[in-house]
This record gives C-alpha cells, structure tokens and sequence, in this order.
C-alpha cells in the first residue's frame, strides 16, 4: 500500500524536532553523569541528522511543497512550516554535517567533562541543529525572526563555553552585538513586507514582491542585503568572524562556518529570487558581485598573515561567502538581462559552492579542532612534523586543503570552474559594461585561488611537514577512532561531491528551477554523466571522474617508463645538507617568512609593523644573544569604520543620560509616550 508522500514528510518532519528537541533536553536529567550526557546528547543528535537526511532527500523530489501548519493563539505568528526545495537544499547541508560532526563530537567533548557542564554543551548542540532547521522552513515572517533570533542566541552561548577566557567573553560580546545589528535590518526587510501585504505570510510576501513600488524594492534589497551580510560576513561586516569563530569549541564552529552563515545565503535566495522575483536592475547584481570579489580576496589575504589556524580557517569563510556570492551576482545580472540559461547557471553554481564550502570548511575545521585536541595549540609556530605523529588527521587535512584551493578534481574545484563559466559568458551581454567588469572579476576570482593555494600550502607544510617546533608537536598523538570516522564522512563528502556532478547538478536544478523558469541540468550533463558543459562543448568542458583517472593513470606510467628505460629503481640515502650544521626545527621555514614575499607585494593593504629588539653578546657587539620580532597589522577595518561608530554611540549614549532622571513618574511617563507614538504608527 503506497503512502501519501505529504503524509510521509509531515512524519519525518515530525521525527527531526521531537529527536533534535528532545536531545536539547534529555542531557538535564542525569546531572552528574557528564559521560552519559556526552553519548546521549549527540547520539541524538546524529539520530536526528540521519533522520533529518532523509527528509531532505524525500523532499527535493516532491512536485509540489510540503506545508505544515498549527494554530496560534500570538497575534501576527503562524506557526506554519514549509519545505520546498530550496528549504530541503539547505537542511540538506546541515544534516551531512550534523552526522559527521555529532560522531566527531562523541571523543571530541569528553575532553571538556569535569571542565565545563557537557549537559548544557550537548544541549545547545542539538538546540543549534533544530533551530537551523526550522530557519529554513519557516514560513511567516515573525516566525522566522523568533527562530533567527534562538539560532543567534544558541550560537552566542556555544561561542562562549570557555567563558573565563577573556579573549572568549570578548569574542562572545562582539558576535552578540554584529548579530543583532544584522537582525535589526531582517526585521526592517519583513516589516516593509508586512506595510505591503499587511501579513508576515510568506505567501503574501511572495504575492507582493513584482507589485510592489522600485523604491520599496530596492529597499528591501539593501536591508537584506545588509541584515543576511552580516550573518554571512560580507566585506566590511566579517569582523566577527575571525573572534568568534576560533572562541568556540571546534565541533561547533565546523558547524557555525560551514552551515550557520549559509542560512544567511538562504535568506538571501529566499528573498532576492523567491520574494522578489524577476526584474531585478542590473546593478542589484553588480553590487553583489562586487562585494562578493572583495570579500574573496581581502579574506584570502587576511587569511594569509594568520598563524592561528582557527582564525585562518574563519577569514577563509569571508573568502568563501564572496565566492558564493560572485556566482549568485552573476546570475541576478544575467536575469536582468533576459539570459536565463546563463542566469541559472549563476545561481546553480553558487549553490553547489554552499554546498561544498559546507562541507570542505567543516572538514577543515575538525581537522584543526583535532590538531588543537592533540597540541593544547591554535599556533601554527608550535606545530611542524604532525604527519608523523597524526597521519589520520593530516591525510583528511590535506584533502580538506585541496579542495578549499580547488584543486581537481576536488569538489571546490568543480563549483569554482562553474563560477569562471558564468563570469567569463559575459559577452553575451549587451552592455558593453557588463562584457568589462564580469571577467575582472573572473581575474580577482583567479588571484583569489591562486593565494588560496599559497595559503593551505603554509598551513599543511608548516603543521604537518618536517620536524616538530615545540615539545606540545613532539607529544601530538593521533586523535581517537570516531573524531577520525567524523572527518573521514567530511572528507568522502569533498571527493563525491567533486567527482559526481552528473549527481549534483540535476539535484541543484530542482532548486533553481522555481526561480529561473529554466531547467538546465540536461545540456549540462553530456556523455553519459561524465562530462559537464555548462553552455555547450563549443565553450567548456570538464570531466572530473576521467581527470581523476587520468591523474591515477600518470603515476604507474611514469614509475613504468622509469623502470622500463632506466632499469630497477635504486634507492640512496643521503643527509641534508645543513651548512655544514646539525640540522634543528629552527632552521625551517617559520609561517610568517612563509608569506614574507606576499607581504611585501601587498603591504599598502596590510600595513605591516615591524618591530626587532635585539641584546647583544656582552663580550661582542657582533653577535646576538637574544632577538625578539614583533610583527602587526593595521586593523584598517575596525580603526576607520568600526572605531568611529562607536565612539560615536558612546557619546550619544552620553548626552542621554540625561533622561535618567531617577523618578518614578518620570520613568512612567517614558512608558506613556512610547505607547502613544506606537499605537500612532500602527493605527
């Protein structure tokens, strides 16, 4: 007997919040058991994520949405779900990564048990997970506040677990505060919504959105653009990112810069393609694309004078999120121009990007949680030689490394090599503008990759390779078997999602299709699967599966032909040579001589500070007995857009002190004034 598939995902979508709600409570009731907590919580978790996969995956092939609606008694909410493509594209996303982070959070937590309350960690971890989820269902616009606004404040409490560190408090008050500035311009977006269909209903929304004024249009373009920026950390608004990001427990931040900040890139979608529709001005899509190319490359170079690993793999998400928006850029400006081939091909490929920074960041992020669990060290100055002591966690590392400097035939390769199609189809344009700026971005896209590949080459050589610097490297031991099985399911993910695109791309077009009117999975994907031509052989093709055979195929032909023309291969064993010196770990490359050159080249950007004390030898002038080498960068950010905000506030803040008047009646009066002028607005 066959099941009514609405049926069937209304159940499984009930499975998800009783298995991830009852995980964010069950922990409580063994207080002083936190072994159990940690195994209870985050089986649950993963319990929830397997089930919440296959929701996902029944519901990107439903023909028609799936709505879950309850009766509310609160005045402008409706508690009304709805899971779409887009919606089952996303909670796709954090399903992949609940299980593999939620089998990695088994070993990884134990390490935080007598230190910090496990129960209230497992808690907020399946409290974050759920409220992800629902984000992207909700389906009225003061429900999707009151769920943007608990996703936050989870977030801000796992940002500060180890809240007796200073550092982690200050990381923890910065992201609340940028949040929450991101949160006040989502509100200001749904409550035009709300004066131009008089409901939060996103259906009204949707109904609204091609009738509605170009000025209120255009608004809501900016304040989204501004409100989801943040949360997604846009250039100049990433600054919260490299804080909060390193301050959490490295479980949670694979989760918060591998898929919390795309839910950010949903309700960019949500509302840019879904709310608004079609008709955008060409320069909505050349802003986009515009920050996108500079938050790519700033983020790329800021990332490159990191030597903490954590907050290299955070300015690297700033990259990312600028790579995702290049590829949706493009695709509002071809939409604007009538090209909607081209137009899906953007947001196809922008997608496919989400998904696989989802994926390769989180592997990278517990690759450096499990560095960090083995070494008590975020400094890469500290590490050196790792691959011989956690062989593990350097091969997932490394793949993680490859595929964020999309390398082929990795699947950060294959999204990037989409997003270069799109920017470099520009000709078909009929703007001569359009034909000039689209490929410079293709070129700052290309800059971007190649310090990409410069950046993961310092951070794998100088982590992993050669001797050990310190004695915390000399004693790294291989982290235990589920942290490895939790990276291992990160690192299949990167190489499925590279060599399957014949998988990928029709599963994508399901996505777009609603917004683009134009499927265009099936010119896409030629040969039988194996190659992908995203407008045509006469343009471009790859085939990432015959790459990779080919690659396989170089290596026992090359070792044949030695053998063949030389004879046996022979070994030698020779000394490296030192300057006639023993050879120590002092004298490898540092990470910062590393990027000495790039420094250089790029000092008007950074600003470089140098500073050398140097104590001579008492009995020589000639020869040093100590040297100490400071090295900073201008905060150019924060000392000439941040800084003057708030000394700004600060003194507005100032003048009103002045209300504190310290009566009662007074006080009361405030009240009276503010009911009257709200009443006034909304009568």
């Amino acid at each position: 007997m066959s099941r009514d598939p609405s049926q069937l995902t209304h159940t499984l979508f009930l499975w998800v919040i009783f298995l991830y709600g009852t995980g964010a409570i069950l922990p409580f009731l063994f207080p002083r058991r936190p072994h159990l907590q940690n195994i209870i919580a985050h089986g649950v978790a993963w319990a929830g994520s397997v089930v919440s996969l296959i929701l996902a995956v029944f519901a990107l092939g439903l023909d028609t949405p799936a709505i879950f609606y309850s009766p509310s008694s609160f005045p402008l909410v409706e508690i009304q779900f709805r899971l779409d493509p887009l919606s089952a594209f996303f909670i796709l996303l954090i399903s992949m990564s609940g299980m593999a982070v939620s089998l990695y959070a088994f070993e990884y937590v134990r390490n935080f048990e007598g230190r910090y309350p496990v129960g209230l960690l497992g808690g907020l971890f399946n409290a974050f997970l759920l409220s992800m989820t629902l984000v992207v269902t909700a389906d009225n616009g003061f429900l999707f506040l009151i769920l943007w606004e608990i996703m936050s404040l989870v977030s801000y409490f796992l940002v500060v677990t180890e809240h007796e560190k200073p550092e982690t408090r200050h990381a923890g008050f910065f992201y609340f505060i940028m949040t929450h500035f991101g949160t006040i311009f989502i509100m200001i977006c749904f409550v035009m919504y709300y004066q131009q269909s008089g409901t939060f209903d996103f259906e009204a929304f949707r109904a609204s959105g091609t009738g509605m004024p170009q000025a209120i249009r255009t608004l809501i373009f900016l304040t989204a653009l501004v409100g989801f920026g943040t949360k997604a950390g846009i250039v100049p608004l990433h600054l919260w990112l490299p804080y909060a990001h390193p301050a959490a427990p490295s479980h949670i931040s694979a989760l918060m810069s591998g898929v919390m900040i795309k839910t950010a890139i949903y309700g960019l979608v949500r509302v840019y393609f879904d709310f608004l529709g079609n008709g955008f001005p060409w320069w909505w899509g050349f802003t986009i694309l515009v920050i996108g190319a500079i938050s790519a490359l700033l983020g790329v170079m800021y990332a490159l004078m990191e030597h903490d690993l954590k907050s290299l793999l955070a300015y690297h998400s700033v990259e990312n999120i600028g790579i995702i928006l290049i590829g949706i850029g493009c695709s509002m400006i071809f939409q604007s121009y009538g090209l909607k081939s081209l137009a899906a091909l953007g947001l196809l490929a922008g997608l496919y990007h989400t998904i696989n920074h989802a994926m390769f960041k989180g592997l990278l992020f517990l690759g450096a949680g499990s560095v960090l669990h083995s070494t008590h060290s975020r400094n890469m100055e500290e590490y050196g030689g790792l691959i011989h002591k956690m062989p593990w966690t350097a091969l997932f590392f490394l793949i993680g490394a490859l595929s964020i400097s999309a390398l082929p035939p990795t699947n950060g390769f294959v999204s990037e090599w989409m997003i270069f199609q799109s920017l470099f189809l520009s000709f078909e344009i009929p703007d001569l503008l359009m034909k000039i700026f689209l490929p410079i971005g293709g070129a700052m896209l290309a800059l971007t990759g190649v310090l990409a590949m410069v950046c993961f080459a310092k951070a794998f050589g100088i982590s992993f390779l050669a001797k050990a610097r310190s004695a915390r490297s000399k004693q790294a031991v291989e982290v235990p078997l589920l942290m490895r099985i939790g990276m291992g399911i990160m690192a299949l993910y990167c190489v499925v999602l590279g060599l399957a695109p014949a998988w990928v791309v029709p599963l994508l077009d399901r996505v777009i299709t609603p917004f683009t009117q134009t499927p265009v999975a099936g010119s896409m994907i030629s040969k039988g699967g194996w190659t992908l031509e995203p407008m045509g052989a006469k343009y471009a093709s790859i085939s990432t599966p015959a790459l990779t055979l080919i690659m396989l195929g170089v290596i026992p032909a090359t070792l044949f032909l030695a053998v063949a023309l030389g004879g046996p291969l022979r070994k030698r064993f020779y000394r490296t040579w030192g300057c006639g010196l023993k050879l120590h770990s002092g004298m490898e490359y540092t990470a910062s001589g590393f990027v000495q050159p790039i420094r250089q080249i790029f000092s008007m950007i950074y600003r470089p500070t140098v500073k050398l004390e140097t104590e001579m030898l008492e009995q020589s002038r000639y020869f040093a007995k100590r040297k100490r080498f400071d090295l900073s960068f201008q905060p150019v950010f924060q000392l000439y857009l941040y800084d003057p905000v708030v000394q700004f506030f600060l003194k507005l803040a100032d003048r009103f002190r002045i209300i504190h008047a310290g009566n009662l009646h007074v006080y009361l009066a405030y009240i009276l004034l503010t009911l009257i002028i709200l009443l006034l607005w909304v009568r």
